[in-house]
């Protein structure tokens, strides 16, 4: 009865994110601190990518995991933190149109399972350059790394294509109310507008949950497994060190990815959780490509090395170009 009932409503074609409503004062000091998350997030990511492209030192699969990571990242970040930003300019909410909040979760989706596959190729280079050193440039070829590339992009469109064929398919329409409770066009809160029953896509999209969030976190936990008990076996000192400060990063960023991922789409829907559903889905889309250069990369000395030998490069063509003129 409520379905039909909602039915009968007029469809609407514009929606309010209402992200950060009601912070009074305190909505200067959030915008500033969204803002500096943002500017480090794209600075940090940008430089990463132009190391990884200038330094020949870097291209080896892993940081060509890495580059295409900090893009990822990029495109990431791009399509949520500039809406959290402009919504805080017009008091915390946000006027989206159903075809931009479509495309918007479109995208996320998009991102989110690529970066789910993009991880776990990124733990099984790790896996064969630990615990296979012999055969990694055999296993870790660059037609393997760029079909690892390749098929994370390609797995991402396809799950989310299935999911749109889905809407399509149902005729989804939407009858609000028009505001949704959230700071980006994420389906749960999306889902609570619809006129349509929602049984079966949210049955379908927690079925590809599943396969794209537990599946890979599965292949990234048994690589490290291995990793660690490798590790473990190695006599030298300095070698465990090693190993251990090249994945301990790509832990952190793993561990914080998916536990969040997880707690939002496949747990079960709690009251409790769909309370805490907004604070937690910061953790999956503005920290991990905050945290990739922060922790993952300037932290490696390969990358600060490469680093200063490109500003070294910068500040020599500066003089000889002050000389010049001279």
């Amino acid at each position: 009865m409520a379905v039909a009932e909602r039915e009968n409503q007029t469809e609407i074609t514009e929606l309010y994110l209402m992200g950060f409503v009601g912070l009074g004062d305190l909505q200067v000091p959030v915008f500033c601190l969204f803002l500096l998350i943002y500017l480090v997030t794209m600075v940090g990511n940008i430089l990463i990518i132009l190391l990884v492209v200038i330094d020949s030192h870097l291209h080896t699969p892993m940081y060509f995991f890495l580059g295409n990571f900090s893009f990822l990242e990029l495109c990431y970040s791009s399509n949520i933190l500039p809406m959290i930003l402009t919504s805080l300019i017009h008091g915390g909410r946000k006027l989206i149109s159903v075809i931009g909040c479509t495309i918007q979760y479109y995208m996320f989706g998009v991102l989110a399972v690529a970066e789910c596959c993009l991880l776990t190729a990124m733990s099984y280079d790790r896996y064969v350059a630990i615990c296979k050193p012999l055969h990694y440039t055999t296993l870790m070829n660059d037609k393997i790394c760029f079909q690892f590339i390749i098929g994370s992009w390609i797995h991402g469109l396809i799950v989310m294509s299935i999911v749109l064929y889905l809407m399509h398919l149902l005729k989804f329409k939407f009858c609000g109310p028009s505001e949704i409770d959230h700071f980006f066009c994420e389906l749960n809160p999306i889902l609570k507008l619809a006129c349509n029953e929602t049984y079966l896509i949210e049955f379908v999209t927690t079925l590809l949950s599943i396969l794209c969030i537990l599946l890979p976190f599965f292949l990234t936990l048994v690589s490290y497994i291995f990793i660690i008990s490798t590790v473990m076996r190695m006599s030298s000192v300095s070698g465990r060190k090693k190993a251990f400060s090249t994945c301990s990063s790509h832990l952190v960023v793993v561990s914080i990815f998916y536990s969040t991922l997880m707690i939002v789409y496949i747990l079960p829907k709690t009251d409790n959780l769909k309370r805490i559903n907004k604070i937690v889905s910061l953790f999956y889309t503005i920290l991990p490509p905050l945290f990739n250069p922060l922790i993952y990369s300037l932290r490696n000395r390969e990358v600060i090395e490469a680093l200063r030998k490109t500003v070294d490069k910068l500040y020599a063509i500066e003089r000889l170009y002050h000389c010049n003129l001279a």
